[in-house]
């Protein structure tokens, strides 16, 4: 925290390659410092000025004779390392560098880099950027504008972290239109040192930050970011986080050898970063305001306390003195994971004896167009005081009768008098306007659409499922750790680097998954013998290193009841095999015990750089790639995030029982998750992996894994 405060709140600011020119970067932001009413001490550096803007000038920063604690840098990479230098020498506390040229461009930029950053960690300097906006602190105690945005924003309880310059001033812009504020406002570039955790960090235990925005491009750390920030997003204080993240369109790895590592991409990975931390994720800057603008949602109570506004559940009530509109927001809240509260008897009583005889009683409540601010006020108090009700959606359009600020300060007394979120669209703009600016003055948020104000309630009830989801006490499983790695030796000694199941059972095995019998065939003889001794119906596959999905080769036969089926069906796939691939390096037939019936399933493994193993799960066999209803989550994992990776798919009510078909054994499927996660953490030989289909038994049956395969790599 403290080690941030010389870039956030510093006593004293040095603008090293200050510059006279106007236009100029060095210029600009100077003058933005000086504009902006900064409060402490300002000092512009550059050996060629006697003054800067009135404000003397000094030739280097050894020569300023008091204390300095933020450098603020506008110099090129050579220059930047001089003054890093002097900043080390003279004890500036923190360094932003705002100059281009660094890693971005290359070799010799990314050495200069690495050298800056070298300095700075001896001397306990604290490094923002290069390749920057800048800093922003409009609070009134600190009032500093270090960027060369032109634009100072207002005070607010938001702040917004940001990778790009160029979108900031964007933010900056669209922030003014909005009337919106921040708290701390910050480019960090090539994230030299100072990354988004680090911010994250210090802005979690920023009292005058209630929320925390993100443009985010990339990640470098992985479930060491996920372990810190799902301590910021819930624990005695939680901060909501909303990221934007750019590259949404990144392809998945086209070469990959498993449906794992096919259906998963750079985009999984962030996903699953957010869902695992607690981020929401937003698509729009428009989105990003809007949702940030109801996570910082609190207003004062009647008792004089603030409150924040998160809804216990997703049941909404509907106001509104119009029908399509209102319409319009019930489609949406169904869309946004919302459902429309089933009002009480006692409400609709309330209701009917304060509203007009054509207006709707039942959710939505259409108070009809000449809606006075106290039919409003008699509304909206009936449907938020219903206890199933959880939060409540107010639409006004204007009409000839409307009041609209009449209207806003009905909205913003029941507000106070209540924990539940009430959030509003005054559609419109000139005739809506002084209720909007009342609304807003007062905490309550308000939107032109009905159905931005449902995606809002929307966001508000998934991070209210956040907050509020249970920690059920995790497995206990054992492992033969020493056997899986004793077999993984053996496959890569023997330069075997894609396995099937005759050793991927044995190693699923040492992680307690329960396999089936399976053995190896090089002829018809010995694959008679083998179906006798494991008893029909048998099931039959190719096995070679260069056929994985053994389906596309017409390499799999199921069902075999006798001594001829299996002669056949080993002649059948010893055919299908050479056709498919002529070069390929044929192993045997398998052949393998009938596995019980159960629904279908896939998990999966595929390892990324600095993420680790990316875990999948999804309705598997052969539709996993056509229906694509699969979820990620970064390994390790245990039971808890291994339940809600198993119920986020869309199919999963298929496992709960659906018209009459009987409940699957979830539960194994969530202990068979943790395992995964255990191995893939456990042997990073394992680049990637399917079990496909791990076959899923009724309730309290188990699971059996089917058929699995893994793509091994030597490591370093």
């Amino acid at each position: 925290m403290e080690s941030l405060n010389a870039i956030f709140s510093p006593g004293s600011v040095a603008v090293v390659g200050a510059s006279t020119t106007p236009g100029k970067v060095g210029h600009d932001i100077f003058a933005n410092i000086l504009k902006g009413q900064f409060t402490g001490i300002l000092y512009p550096v550059n050996p060629r000025a006697r003054s800067i803007l009135s404000v003397r000038a000094y030739p280097s920063l050894t020569d300023i004779p008091d204390d300095v604690d933020l450098a603020i840098l506008i110099l090129p990479p050579e220059q930047s390392l001089k003054a890093v230098t002097e900043a080390a020498e003279k004890g500036v506390k923190g360094i932003v560098i705002v100059s281009a040229g660094f890693r971005e461009v290359g070799k010799g930029g990314l050495e200069i880099e690495n050298r800056i950053v070298s300095i700075c960690r001896e001397a306990k300097i604290r490094l923002v950027g290069p390749n920057c906006l800048g800093v922003i602190n409009p609070r009134a105690n600190v009032s500093l504008n270090a960027s060369f945005s032109n634009r100072m924003p207002k005070p607010g309880n938001i702040s917004f972290i940001s990778q790009s310059g160029a979108l900031c001033t964007a933010v900056l812009d669209f922030a003014a239109e909005k009337d919106f504020g921040f708290s701390k406002f910050i480019s960090i570039g090539n994230k030299a040192d100072v990354d988004e955790l680090d911010l994250l960090n210090y802005l979690h235990n920023d009292l005058d930050t209630e929320v925390i925005m993100i443009y985010l491009e990339e990640l470098r750390r992985g479930p060491e970011f996920i372990e810190q920030v799902k301590k910021i997003t819930s624990g005695d204080r939680p901060t909501p986080i909303l990221v934007i993240k750019s590259g949404t369109t990144s392809a998945g790895a086209q070469a990959a050898a498993s449906h794992t590592g096919s259906l998963a991409g750079s985009e999984a990975v962030y996903d699953a970063i957010f869902q695992q931390a607690g981020i929401i994720r937003v698509s729009t800057i428009n989105e990003l305001f809007d949702f940030a603008g109801v996570f910082a949602y609190r207003n004062e109570s009647s008792l004089g306390k603030y409150r924040k506004k998160i809804p216990m559940g997703n049941r909404v009530a509907i106001v509104t003195n119009a029908g399509g509109p209102g319409i319009v927001a019930t489609d949406m809240t169904l869309n946004s994971g919302l459902r429309l509260a089933q009002l009480q008897k006692e409400t609709v009583e309330t209701l009917a004896s304060h509203l007009p005889s054509t207006a709707n009683l039942h959710n939505p409540v259409d108070i009809i167009g000449d809606a006075s601010k106290e039919r409003y006020e008699n509304a909206l108090a009936a449907v938020i005081r219903d206890e199933g009700v959880d939060g409540a959606l107010v639409i006004l359009t204007p009409q000839s009768m409307t009041n609209a600020l009449g209207t806003a300060e009905a909205v913003a007394k029941i507000a106070k008098r209540t924990h539940k979120p009430i959030l509003c669209c005054f559609m419109g703009i000139f005739d809506v306007s002084k209720g909007v600016q009342y609304l807003q003055e007062n905490g309550i948020p308000v939107f032109r659409f009905p159905e931005d104000t449902a995606k809002a309630f929307g966001a508000l009830y998934r991070y209210s499922n956040w907050l509020n989801r249970q920690h059920l006490a995790q497995f206990t499983l054992e492992h033969d750790r020493e056997r899986a790695a004793a077999i993984i030796a053996d496959c890569l000694a023997k330069g075997k680097t894609r396995i099937g199941e005759l050793e991927g059972n044995e190693i699923l095995k040492c992680y307690g998954f329960k396999v089936l019998t399976t053995r190896l065939a090089v002829d018809e003889d010995k694959a008679v013998s083998l179906a006798e001794e494991i008893g029909f119906p048998v099931v039959m596959k190719i096995s070679s290193p260069q056929i994985l999905h053994k389906s596309d080769a017409n390499g799999v036969k199921v069902g075999l009841k006798n001594i001829d089926e299996v002669k056949a069906a080993f002649r059948e796939i010893l055919k299908n095999a050479a056709a498919y691939d002529a070069n390929a390096v044929i192993d045997g037939v398998i052949v393998q015990a009938f596995a019980p019936p159960g629904d279908e399933v896939i998990l999966g493994v595929s390892r990324y750089p600095i993420f680790g193993p990316l875990l999948m799960f999804g309705f598997g066999g052969i539709f996993v790639e056509v229906l694509r209803d699969v979820a990620f989550r970064l390994a390790p994992i245990q039971r808890n995030e291994s339940r809600r990776m198993v119920r986020s798919i869309k199919s999963f009510k298929l496992l709960e029982g659906f018209r009459g078909k009987p409940r699957s054994d979830i539960t194994a499927i969530e202990k068979d998750v943790v395992r995964l996660s255990d191995l893939s953490i456990n042997h990073p030989e394992i680049k990637e992996m399917d079990i496909n289909p791990l076959r899923v038994h009724g309730d309290g049956e188990g699971t059996t894994v089917a058929d699995c395969r893994m793509v091994l790599t030597a490591l370093d």
